[in-house]
């Protein structure tokens, strides 16, 4: 990045970073297949080798449409977060008199040191540990891309434990995990009590509460959900999930409800007819709707139409629905879209299920650290050590 050799004119510091993050996330996505070990084969041939390393060269160079391929199999909101980072390193370094790549050890060390006492644009105070790792991990991932050597992290990650030893002694909440609230079924009932039904906004945030729950579903599946893929069978519902972090179709089985106001099945059939009084029986389940109950109004910034075309609900939107109604219910906690998924599993362990059951079902790694957290959280009273003591 900072030292990189690029045809464009680099006027200043905040040129030269953004010229360098962009670069770099060129190189993240697409030179670890793509030409520029090619170029630099082909630069150091000897002469007489030149056609040689032509040919290597030619085997190595992926085009436009591939990288394009390379980097739609990179989640978008991991290209986001790490251009953020790469962006913010590279300006750090230009403005040091630095070198982002290759970065030293010392360089990186500095920078860590640095993020534990900047105050952040957003939140006016030092990164967490957790955003601090994640951009050593954006900084690797761009060395390892460009095929140079990632810098030595020894004095960074010590640097991080301080920071983390200090928070932690001063009682700072930054020091503990940021854990959403489990949507267990008695906070699914006090959230779905209030809502209106009737409405078509009502129905859908009903469906998108349960069958979320029910699925234990990310928000980026949910709203991924078209009405072709939720079928109705005698038993309950086959429902296609896409499970983005697997790569993989899971159909999900969601059977009937015990009580009717807090059933998925009845609460998606109820959705699915009130889409198909708006005129609507294709497209997406789960829809933007209006405070005037209009269904996927046009939305528009600086006078350009933005959002979905068919009205396709975004990931935030659907965690601002989970976040909307616990408030409405005057639930205490942190409510996010991630909310069902841990109330699934939370729940799931309670009433007995096996790890593996829940894991298949709700479409978690073997062996994911995120789910056996949420197991924990479930075994805390029911198979607690101490008791009988």
């Amino acid at each position: 990045m900072a030292d990189r050799v690029t045809p464009l004119p680099v006027t200043s510091p905040e040129h030269r970073a953004e010229v360098e993050v962009l670069d770099g996330l060129a190189d993240a996505l697409g030179d670890a297949l793509g030409d520029a070990p090619a170029r630099r084969d082909a630069e150091a041939a000897p002469p007489g080798g030149r056609h040689l390393a032509a040919g290597a060269a030619a085997d190595r160079r992926l085009s436009p449409a591939a990288r394009r391929a390379v980097e739609d199999g990179v989640p978008a909101s991991t290209r986001r977060a790490y251009a953020a980072d790469l962006a913010a390193f590279t300006a750090w370094c230009a403005a040091h008199g630095r070198t982002a790549l290759p970065a030293t050890a010392e360089t990186l060390t500095e920078y860590t040191a640095h993020l534990t006492t900047a105050p952040s644009a957003r939140t006016g105070r030092p990164l967490a540990p957790g955003s601090i790792e994640r951009a050593l991990a954006a900084i690797r991932t761009a060395h390892q891309a460009a095929d140079a050597p990632a810098p030595q992290s020894k004095g960074a990650r010590k640097v991080l434990a301080g920071y983390r030893e200090r928070l932690a002694l001063a009682k700072d909440p930054a020091a503990r995990p940021r854990r959403a609230a489990p949507a267990l079924p008695s906070a699914l009932r006090e959230m779905l009590a209030p809502l209106d039904r009737t409405t078509l906004d009502g129905a859908r945030d009903a469906a998108l509460l349960l069958l979320g729950y029910a699925c234990a579903a990310r928000v980026s599946e949910l709203v991924a959900l078209d009405l072709a893929d939720v079928v109705e069978t005698e038993d309950g519902l086959l429902v296609s999930v896409y499970r983005r972090k697997l790569r993989r179709h899971d159909e999900v089985a969601v059977p009937y409800g015990a009580n009717p106001a807090t059933c998925p099945v009845r609460a998606a059939r109820a959705l699915v007819a009130a889409l198909a009084a708006a005129g609507r029986t294709t497209g997406p389940l789960f829809v933007r709707v209006d405070r005037h109950g209009r269904l996927a109004p046009p939305l528009t910034r600086r006078g350009r139409t933005i959002g979905d075309p068919a009205g396709r609900m975004t990931a935030q939107a659907a965690a601002d629905v989970v976040t909307r109604r616990a408030a409405a219910a005057h639930l205490e906690g942190r409510w996010t879209g991630h909310s069902m998924r841990r109330g699934f599993a939370t729940a799931a362990r309670r009433a007995g299920h096996d790890l593996e059951r829940i894991g298949r079902h709700g479409g978690w790694a073997d062996g994911s650290k995120a789910l056996l957290g949420y197991l924990e959280d479930g075994d805390r009273w029911e198979r607690n050590p101490v008791a009988g003591l």
